[in-house]
């Protein structure tokens, strides 16, 4: 199947045939190393299940299991529907989840042992860019605060305790949250309070006034529109354009346990990636999907138009975003940078959710699953960057390269004490 080709029963290589070939190539990332054993293919545990939370990016995953893409890889996969990060988290740990749609930090938050059990933890591949945005209330929208800067003047105006929600303490929706906040002069620790709210829960804590404002996943933005309870003030995307999101996480016991499970729950996801992005008709068919009780429990109508690009403000504007949630993109998505690991723990020492520098690379070395990732990418004929690392700038025009984590996490004005 091509990035163009929609269609979902075009027969890949035979399978045995591209697992016998990521057989052959040796198995790093995790701490220990080890290789993969000649033989069977066969994925050790045929049935695996999936956390998710209801997101549109929780869609990969559920749409490998709705398409029967698990089974073409021999693996049933068993999407579980979760309350909260903190569940999913528990989950994990304790093995009741094999695998998850997942926040970034959340993974390292745990392999670090920040604010919760401790346990040596894996990035598979990410699941999407983009998506997700900041969404202020109405009511604060009507006394002129429509976004980081006229929301600062307002809260200098009108003072009072200010309550920003985001999903997980070390997730990235905190992240972009203190982050916004701080490029705006707001300072997130002293200025304001930050609460956690499961996504599904964050419209109607709105709209009994619980918070000013909140960072999570569609369609819970586009939802508070539509609700006439919020307005988008920026988009993720608006501040860092093809930031990584959602990963699919395990623990790194289960990738030693199961790794013939492992690349064959990669591959079904990775090839739902593909489909999800080939057309404006799989999106839509997507979205349709997981707009279902058993999914997200929305309208499809809160789903079907940022998916596309299409986004309006709540404030009469409306726009087209080439920048909007990529589950694919020709295979630019998908990659576990290392970078991109060491930015959430640059982010956790930024705002003392770590006391100390940690050593970056080498968490996101044990973390995320490179060489896995390039198995299974080689087996499908997908590209891989030539770096574990990427460059991009920032709203606030600073430049993340992954070259110095302590030096950057130790630049910015805004910062625990």
């Amino acid at each position: 199947m091509t990035a163009s080709d929609n269609s979902t029963t075009t027969p890949h290589p035979q399978r045995r045939s591209l697992l016998a070939a990521a057989v052959a190539l040796p198995f790093g990332g995790l701490a220990g190393g080890g290789a993969w054993a000649a033989g069977s293919d066969k994925p050790e545990k045929e049935e695996v299940k999936i956390g998710f939370i209801p997101l549109t990016d929780c869609a990969s995953v559920v749409m490998a299991s709705v398409l029967g893409f698990d089974k073409k890889y021999g693996v049933k996969i068993i999407p579980s529907k979760e309350a909260s990060w903190a569940g999913v988290r528990d989950k994990l740990v304790n093995g009741e989840l094999d695998m998850s749609h997942v926040l970034y930090g959340l993974i390292y938050g745990v392999h670090l042992g920040i604010g919760g059990p401790k346990k040596d933890m894996a990035v598979l591949m990410a699941l999407n860019n983009n998506g997700q945005a900041i969404t202020l209330s109405k009511a604060l929208a009507d006394k002129g605060a429509v976004d980081g800067p006229s929301l600062a003047k307002v809260m200098a105006a009108n003072p009072r305790e200010y309550s920003f929600a985001g999903t997980f303490p070390t997730g990235t929706h905190a992240m972009w949250m203190h982050y916004w906040l701080a490029a705006a002069g707001i300072n997130p620790l002293s200025g304001a309070k930050l609460i956690t709210v499961p996504p599904p829960q964050m419209v109607a804590n709105m709209r009994v006034g619980n918070m000013d404002g909140f960072c999570v996943g569609e369609p819970w933005n586009h939802r508070a529109i539509m609700d006439g309870i919020g307005i988008t003030a920026n988009t993720t995307q608006d501040i860092w354009k093809d930031h990584p999101e959602k990963v699919l996480g395990t623990t790194a016991e289960f990738v030693q346990k199961y790794p013939n499970t492992t690349r064959a729950v990669m591959m079904a996801v990775l090839e739902a990636s593909r489909w999800i992005d080939a057309s404006l008709s799989n999106k839509l068919k997507m979205a349709e999907t997981v707009a279902q009780k058993s999914y997200i429990n929305t309208g499809v109508d809160a789903i079907n138009q940022r998916i596309l690009g299409r986004y309006q403000n709540g404030l009469g504007k409306t726009w087209d975003d080439p920048d909007h949630m990529k589950f694919f993109n020709d295979g630019a998505v998908n990659y576990p940078y290392l970078s991109d690991g060491m930015w959430f723990l640059t982010q956790h020492k930024r705002w003392g959710l770590v006391k100390s520098h940690p050593d970056y690379l080498a968490a996101a070395r044990q973390v995320n699953q490179t060489a896995l990732y390039k198995q299974v990418a080689s087996a499908m004929g997908i590209s891989v960057p030539k770096s574990d690392f990427r460059t991009s700038k920032l709203m606030d025009g600073v430049v993340w390269d992954g070259k110095d984590p302590a030096k950057y996490a130790d630049s910015f004005k805004i910062k625990a004490a």
